[in-house]
């Protein structure tokens, strides 16, 4: 496989969504730092200006333009890589951070939220990749993050739409990764573990979850999130610059894969066994960003 030299983050353009907040919004913070222009997207239209204004206010030179889209509506995926395409015919990366969480056995939940959770999470990363590719491919040297989970690792109970979507994730960009070196392009997988962001607030639940089991389950798994967001952001924009091909943050990742590695089979019993004890499987929200 080619080898490829060290990403250069100064005067290239750098794509970032799900950057309103948690580690997006600390990518977008140490791309700055490095001197890359910004395009950072998110369905929150306050909290992404707050980012971008705190940005523009700490480098004022720097390029910073702000796109509000809903990543679960294909239509809006579409318009999404056509802007970006017209305004920034070369990119030099493209971080796809943005996904939502749903919580609840697979007979808890509607169609329509796993088909939403599966859209966000694996679909609109499929579709900015493949319309981006020419802009990516445009220049020499680009690089491209895809954000899996610790549930991309391990599928535990309660979790079947979000594990879904982040093992698809993480077949996708291993596979990408062997097509794209020849191309000039690095990709790099990332795994977060417990880090500390709104991802269990914002969870999704499932419909026929029952309404006392919502909120302990929710407290119970937001108290996991311990790793800072601001060092997770730093550990991958470092990966990024050596072109590392898989990035585990956190020993809450960093376990279970050893723990998976070492028992394919055995290890889901024994992740069943620690989920259960932890108060159920039902409304469980996702140990990651």
């Amino acid at each position: 496989m080619t080898r490829l030299d060290e990403y250069r983050f100064a005067g290239r353009t750098a794509v970032v969504t799900g950057a309103a907040g948690g580690i997006g919004e600390h990518l977008a913070y140490g791309l700055a730092f490095r001197g890359s222009d910004l395009i950072l997207v998110d369905i929150d239209p306050e909290l992404l200006d707050a980012v971008a204004s705190r940005i523009r206010r700490a480098y004022p030179r720097l390029p910073v333009r702000t796109m509000v889209a809903d990543l679960a509506d294909r239509s809006v995926v579409e318009d999404l890589a056509d802007r970006i395409r017209v305004e920034h015919p070369a990119i030099g990366l493209l971080i796809n951070n943005a996904g939502i969480a749903l919580g609840g056995r697979f007979d808890q939940v509607s169609l329509e939220q796993f088909e939403q959770v599966v859209n966000v999470n694996f679909r609109a990363p499929m579709m900015l990749t493949h319309m981006l590719m020419g802009a990516l491919t445009a220049s020499h040297g680009s690089h491209l993050v895809n954000m899996s989970s610790l549930y991309g690792l391990i599928a535990p109970p309660g979790q079947s739409a979000y594990a879904a979507s982040k093992f698809a994730l993480r077949g996708f960009s291993e596979s990408l990764r062997g097509e794209l070196a020849e191309r000039g392009v690095g990709v790099t997988t990332v795994h977060p573990g417990g880090i500390r962001t709104r991802i269990a607030e914002n969870a999704l639940v499932g419909s026929r979850v029952p309404e006392e089991e919502i909120e302990p389950n929710r407290r119970l798994f937001a108290a996991l999130l311990s790793f800072p967001p601001d060092k997770a952001a730093e550990l991958i924009l470092r990966a990024v610059a050596k072109r590392k091909a898989r990035l585990l943050i956190a020993a809450s990742a960093k376990v279970p894969d050893l723990l998976a590695r070492l028992m394919p089979v055995g290890h889901a019993r024994i992740v069943r066994a620690l989920t259960t004890a932890r108060g159920g499987t039902s409304a469980r929200s996702v140990v990651r960003r």
